[in-house]
């Protein structure tokens, strides 16, 4: 007679913590979510390990949407400008500042790709150090930040006559303050670093970093895309200079979504922000001969705001608002932890290294997974609905989004790393 397989305490532990989860109840609001007991339909994801890449849709979305087109546009056609739209970059702004960035009112929008952000808050940053002290040409930012940052960055050195200060960071930690003291000085305009590195999921300490550079003289721009919604910040109270961060990763806000940007309140009468459109203006629609700068937030605008991209993230930031940062970090960590258990357990024997760090306080809301065979096995997972991503160098990343995210999920993703794992090692050894 065959013994009954012993059961699995990871298994059994994952349907603990989702039963005793206070967030499990947000997963029915994203499509293609189904629980366990419900039994996924046969066209369902198996495990979802990206949400730091691309957030699920809510339900609430796509209402939302079919609401905006037959009543907002279709009922209200042009008059949805005055009515509502030309203040939605703001009052969007203003409810993730207060839910998630910890940010006053009037110092959050949502604009531009995270891209042109970037370049309008950093070129603003550097023209304002030079006019101030013409000393100031360098710029700090470290080998190890995503490459938008980093083409950016020396495109602005490059145009304003500036260098480039290069911190070299481990690829499987990040930047420390330390590092930081060690290179800004009387030289120094402007340091962009990112909260947690988008690699290894490092996360920076900002109040430190930040005073640090301000000590110096420097202003600071922090890259919030892989901690907005996941990490919680306290811009206001760590005295940050500029902020930048995407709203499709945790924030659900669909692919290509318009980034948000944090600008202090009393720099925003100091910085000139280089593309100057029309919607920044003092008076937008007296289509005057000269510039004038808005007051305030509205400024940091150029073009026309894209309305329907920014729909979708307003049902996120409302449930990060009820549920409270501290009880979406609270979960991040616990998943993020059992990721690494798994890992540990089940994955290690097969020669894979977790490279992000396993101190709770230093990691952000994912865990990369090194392996030489991790590109091939990213791409037979996805053959099996089962969809983590990978970066180089040999990382497979899971990204565990808190508010859909369930830790059987978590589970049948890693199971799943693992028994791939093993046939690409069997095949190779020439085993199949």
């Amino acid at each position: 007679m065959t013994a009954a397989p012993s059961p699995d305490p990871h298994l059994s532990f994952a349907r603990r913590m989702d039963r005793s989860d206070g967030l499990a109840h947000l997963r029915r609001r994203f499509v293609g979510v189904t629980d366990a007991a419900d039994g996924a339909a046969p066209e369902a994801v198996v495990a979802y390990l990206d949400g730091n890449s691309l957030g699920r849709p809510t339900i609430a979305t796509g209402e939302r949407l079919q609401r905006f087109v037959t009543e907002a546009w279709g009922g209200r056609l042009i008059r949805g400008w005055d009515e509502e739209w030309l203040d939605l970059p703001f009052a969007i702004g203003d409810a993730l500042g207060s839910a998630a960035l910890g940010a006053a009112s009037g110092q959050t929008y949502i604009g531009d790709s995270t891209t042109v952000t970037i370049y309008k808050l950093a070129r603003a940053a550097a023209d304002a150090q030079l006019s101030r002290d013409p000393a100031r040409t360098e710029i700090v930012v470290d080998t190890d930040n995503f490459p938008t940052d980093r083409y950016v960055l020396d495109g602005i050195a490059g145009e304003r006559g500036m260098s480039i200060r290069w911190i070299v960071a481990d690829t499987e930690a990040g930047v420390t303050p330390e590092q930081v003291a060690a290179v800004v000085g009387p030289q120094t305009a402007l340091v962009v670093l990112s909260h947690v590195a988008y690699r290894s999921g490092f996360l920076a300490d900002v109040p430190a970093i930040t005073r640090i550079a301000h000590d110096a003289g420097a202003l600071v721009l922090w890259d919030l895309c892989h901690s907005a919604g996941s990490v919680p910040t306290e811009l206001d109270a760590w005295g940050v200079d500029l902020a930048v961060g995407c709203t499709y990763k945790y924030l659900n806000g669909g692919p290509g979504s318009p980034a948000f940007g944090y600008v202090r309140a009393d720099l925003q009468e100091v910085l000139a922000q280089p593309i100057r459109g029309w919607l920044g203006s003092a008076d937008a629609f007296e289509m005057g001969p000269e510039y004038v700068p808005a007051p305030g937030i509205r400024r940091f605008i150029s073009g026309t705001p894209a309305i329907v991209g920014m729909l979708a993230m307003q049902d996120t930031i409302a449930m990060i608002a009820d549920a409270g940062m501290e009880a979406v970090r609270a979960k991040s960590v616990a998943l993020t932890e059992f990721a690494i258990t798994l890992a540990d357990d089940w994955l290690a024997p097969l020669g894979v290294t977790v490279a992000s760090p396993r101190d709770a306080e230093r990691r952000g809301g994912h865990v990369t997974l090194s392996h030489p065979a991790m590109r091939e096995v990213t791409a037979l997972l996805w053959q099996q609905d089962v969809i983590p991503d990978y970066r180089d160098p040999g990382g497979l990343r899971i990204g565990l989004s808190p508010l859909s995210t369930s830790f059987q999920e978590t589970h049948a993703g890693l199971a799943a790393v693992r028994e791939t794992l093993r046939g690409v090692l069997r095949e190779q050894a020439g085993l199949a």
